[in-house]
């Protein structure tokens, strides 16, 4: 019998209250260090996304002309402090979440207005039908976290990109990702992607255990 699949709650978290934090590195996006995970967008008007075509079945192939017809779809992304709760909503496929908090989610207070130096994160996906891009509206520094390809996550593959904000950042097809993270309380982007959005998610508090703590400072 075939597994029932159900969609990911991104509102309603499906974790534990408190749990340890494990540290994801900090790495400062450029050229170089970005490799691998995709590029820095100086245009994003001008900027394609990539679109993979449709697997074949078996030893027949999809016909050239076909299985990477569906596009790319734009819309807003806002990444807006809450309290201690850091929310996303995503206009381009009209998707709403809970990203993570600065603390244990029962510690979570959302009428707070603490200075937020981290994220702790739950969850992380990653579309294997097209790439993404991010492009900051205000250009104020932002974080990504990323991990590469492979459905053996592990945690020691993650890493946090942080970008000055005087770029966009875009990930490749299959790079492990969540929602774009502001360094202020408040901020939007740009978000370009696959418009079939297929998506592969990962619950790291129910797989590893924790939550991942991902830095939004870079250290002094």
């Amino acid at each position: 019998m075939n597994a029932v699949l159900e969609a990911v709650n991104y509102l309603e978290p499906d974790v534990p209250g408190q749990l340890p934090w494990h540290d994801v590195q900090l790495i400062i996006a450029d050229a170089d260090s970005v490799k691998g995970y995709g590029f820095l967008v100086d245009d994003a008007d001008a900027f394609d996304i990539e679109i993979v075509r449709w697997p074949a079945q078996s030893w027949r192939p999809v016909d050239a002309d076909t299985g990477d017809e569906g596009g790319t779809v734009e819309g807003i992304f806002h990444s807006e402090w809450v309290g201690d709760v850091l929310r996303g909503r995503n206009e381009a496929v009209d998707g709403d979440y809970v990203l993570g908090w600065s603390c244990n989610p029962e510690d979570a207070n959302e009428q707070s207005q603490a200075k937020v130096e981290r994220v702790l994160l739950w969850h992380m996906n990653y579309h294997p039908d097209g790439g993404q891009l991010f492009y900051p509206v205000d250009g104020r520094p932002f974080v990504v976290p990323a991990a590469l390809p492979g459905d053996d996550l592990s945690l020691d593959k993650i890493v946090a990109l942080w970008c000055d904000g005087s770029q966009g950042l875009y990930i490749h097809p299959n790079i492990w990702h969540e929602g774009v993270f502001p360094t202020t309380r408040e901020q939007s982007f740009r978000d370009k992607q696959g418009r079939v959005h297929a998506r592969v998610s990962c619950n790291i508090a129910q797989e590893f255990g924790v939550f991942l703590n991902v830095p939004l400072v870079i250290p002094v």
